[in-house]
């Protein structure tokens, strides 16, 4: 009987950490993750998860399907039923300063059918690597398997358990989003793939929200005013990138600001048509405008849209009074920029 304590003890433990054992937490984001000093991270079940069963859309299918050979990475398929044409394809990443955030998180589920749905394209959410167990580039690496993946997926002859999904799948339209980090994973994913010659199933890419950064701080940064509800105030951003970029680096890293010296002059890059979906409230606005501005004069094409009276990922975490109002004027322009491009 003497063991049995020692052994309730030990896995008691395990469960929680006491600070002696693990060190002091050295980055924070409550309510979300803490990093303590001996490398253990603790994410807080901030969202609920939800199975890919669960149907908030009644014409939406879904499915959880694992994502080229890489340990870990999957992805959740959402094809809308009862469609007699093919329809392209959304390769999309969801948001979380790339340290927090699932495909599996409820909000995302919603929305991402929501999407589907209105949009009339088949969603492919994919659930990368997250810092600061695998700071960047992980995340953009994982972005790239999943284009790899899909390529082959366009390729692929013969029946098996993805047959139905391909078989609603236009490969000659795909589109790369997402939201916020998922948004730049998106942007240096299509960077990536226009260095390598831009493939012609690239239609364009979707940023919602994007989140990069600079040294040096914007106006939107300096004197947006965050609510208790906010998603993303300048600390908590500054956390996420510490924890994010490689260590060492500062907010000027290539992989952050897409307008630092460092990063490739945007004259160079091989693009397809973006879509910038900003908001109004959102201490990113100015960065972002900065952005579409310089893309714009660097003879990119670029659709800019600000949504009023909404900060940071309004359209999944709903912290606003308009944010069902201005979800769909979003998806109303997510619809169009597909059907047009």
């Amino acid at each position: 009987m003497g063991a049995l304590p020692q052994l309730i003890g030990d896995w008691r433990r395990n469960l929680h950490p006491r600070e002696e054992d693990i060190g002091p937490v050295i980055e924070e984001i409550e309510g979300l993750i803490k990093v303590y000093r001996d490398g253990h991270v603790e994410r807080l079940p901030a969202v609920v998860d939800v199975p890919c069963t669960w149907a908030p859309e009644p014409d939406v299918a879904s499915k959880d399907v694992a994502v080229g050979h890489s340990a870990g990475l999957w992805a959740r398929l959402y094809v809308p039923e009862l469609r007699k044409q093919k329809l392209p394809l959304l390769v999309y990443f969801h948001g979380g300063g790339f340290c927090v955030g699932s495909a599996s998180w409820r909000c995302y589920h919603e929305f991402l059918a929501r999407l589907a749905s209105q949009a009339s394209c088949v969603v492919l959410s994919v659930n990368y690597r997250l810092a600061p167990e695998h700071r960047l580039p992980a995340a953009y690496e994982d972005g790239l398997a999943v284009m790899r993946w899909v390529r082959q997926q366009a390729g692929h002859r013969g029946p098996d358990e993805l047959g139905w999904w391909r078989a609603h799948c236009d490969f000659a339209r795909v589109f790369l989003g997402g939201d916020s980090a998922g948004a730049a994973i998106a942007y240096n994913v299509a960077v990536q793939l226009g260095s390598l010659g831009v493939p012609a199933c690239l239609r364009g890419v979707i940023l919602i929200q994007p989140f990069f950064g600079g040294v040096a701080r914007t106006s939107s940064e300096k004197n947006t005013t965050q609510s208790s509800r906010s998603a993303l105030s300048l600390t908590t951003s500054d956390c996420y990138w510490r924890m994010a970029l490689p260590p060492g680096t500062d907010r000027d890293h290539p992989w952050c600001n897409p307008l630092a010296k460092s990063s490739p002059k945007l004259e160079d890059l091989r693009l397809p048509p973006l879509l910038v979906c900003d908001s109004e409230l959102d201490i990113l606005r100015d960065r972002n405008l900065e952005l579409c501005e310089a893309m714009s004069s660097a003879g990119k094409s670029v659709e800019h849209a600000i949504y009023a009276g909404v900060g940071h990922a309004f359209q999944v975490l709903h912290n606003h009074h308009t944010s069902d109002a201005r979800t769909s004027e979003m998806l109303t322009h997510i619809r169009a920029f597909i059907n047009n491009s």
